[in-house]
């Protein structure tokens, strides 16, 4: 994959841009074993991955240059605004949006926020795609809501032009400092979730809670774990850290009950969403700290199968320890950090590894995701 932007040294994100996919799997994989270096492993499953282009569905553009002369993108290493409307990362369709967006800027006229002045209003714009129709949810984060009004007054030429953006919300942010969003969202649509589906399973989108950023790498993850509950045969889980319920949702049945716990209230409300549609009735979904929640609990109330999929910190001693007292039959850890998850293995005392697959989430970087199998060993 060319890409010029690599090439002129403007953005440096994909730094393995230049290299085939083949040897970027290989040295992740090498790098994941590396990681995992002293710990037993009954099998080693071979890396997943997907498009090498086109494929990521979210995109943050920091909003630069003038009011007249909008950016949308990043600062280059050498200070510069950089459009990145044309990112080959994004659908054709998104760029082509990016790009509408960028004239909608300057229609507005809202000025960009500037870090250097502290000045300025429109500091992010933050589109997201479905790719099970193509529908877009697009937030505007600003230093305040002086330029609510701007926005609303174009806003109906725009939704005229792309009738697939069904979600619009602004969201205010007014501190000076290098924070993606704030605590305040205006929604300007009625709809305020964006509809997606994996697998047959449906899930919901919305401002502030988490979601995968490849849809086809993820769908395969989520798969993938299905079938390693499956063949379990649990009668009861809990998802850790669930999200927006993409775990849970996929590993639950009429006859598995499910328990998912996520702090973010907005991601379990999208859940109980994704419930009702699946016509599952066996299921719990609270907006608490996971970790809180697992030290609450008393060991009558392990559950036969838990999944863990936390942050980039990972589930932590604390947590490990609890898991280790509780004993479930088996854990199902997904980790998007291979260190923190080489920190954490240890500690869950009790059980044998039996499967380790990576899954190429992020291709051209060093990051992937790692999906774990642990099994109790039999006293």
């Amino acid at each position: 994959m060319n890409c010029d932007h690599f090439n002129t040294q403007q953005c440096l994100s994909c730094r393995h841009i230049n290299q085939p996919q083949s040897e970027q799997l290989q040295a992740k994989d090498q790098q994941l074993k590396q990681l995992l270096q002293g710990l037993t492993v009954n099998e080693w499953l071979a890396p997943v991955y997907g498009s090498q282009s086109h494929f990521r569905n979210k995109a943050k553009m920091v909003v630069l240059g003038a009011a007249h002369e909008p950016v949308l993108g990043i600062v280059s290493p050498q200070g510069e605004a950089v459009s990145l409307c044309d990112c080959q990362l994004y659908p054709e369709d998104m760029q082509q949006l990016l790009y509408r967006l960028t004239d909608f800027v300057r229609q507005a006229g809202i000025p960009p926020y500037r870090v250097d002045k502290a000045k300025g209003e429109l500091k992010f714009i933050l589109l997201t795609r479905s790719q099970v129709r193509g529908e877009y949810l697009l937030r505007f984060v600003l230093n305040s809501n002086n330029s609510q009004s701007r926005i609303e007054r174009e806003l109906p030429r725009l939704l005229a032009e792309y009738p697939q953006i069904k979600v619009v919300s602004i969201n205010i942010q007014p501190v000076h400092m290098a924070i993606l969003e704030g605590e305040q969202e205006i929604f300007l649509t009625d709809e305020t979730r964006l509809e997606e589906c994996f697998n047959e399973v449906p899930l919901y989108i919305r401002p502030k809670s988490f979601f995968q950023t490849n849809p086809e790498v993820a769908a395969k993850l989520y798969q993938t774990a299905r079938d390693w509950v499956a063949q379990l045969q649990p009668k009861s889980l809990w998802d850790l850290f669930c999200g927006v319920g993409g775990f849970g949702l996929h590993c639950a049945s009429k006859e598995v009950a499910l328990t998912g716990i996520e702090i973010e209230a907005e991601a379990i409300a999208c859940a109980k969403m994704s419930a009702a549609a699946l016509g599952l009735t066996q299921v719990e979904f609270s907006a608490l700290d996971s970790t809180g929640f697992a030290t609450g609990r008393h060991a009558q109330d392990t559950p036969d199968v838990v999944i863990v999929n936390p942050p980039r910190r990972g589930i932590g001693e604390q947590l490990c320890e609890q898991l280790s007292q509780f004993a479930p039959a088996a854990i199902l850890y997904s980790s998007c950090n291979p260190k923190t998850l080489a920190k954490d293995l240890p500690k869950l005392e009790g059980y044998q590894i039996s499967k380790v697959q990576l899954f190429d989430m992020f291709p051209h970087t060093d990051h992937f995701e790692v999906l774990v199998l642990l099994q109790k060993v039999a006293n």
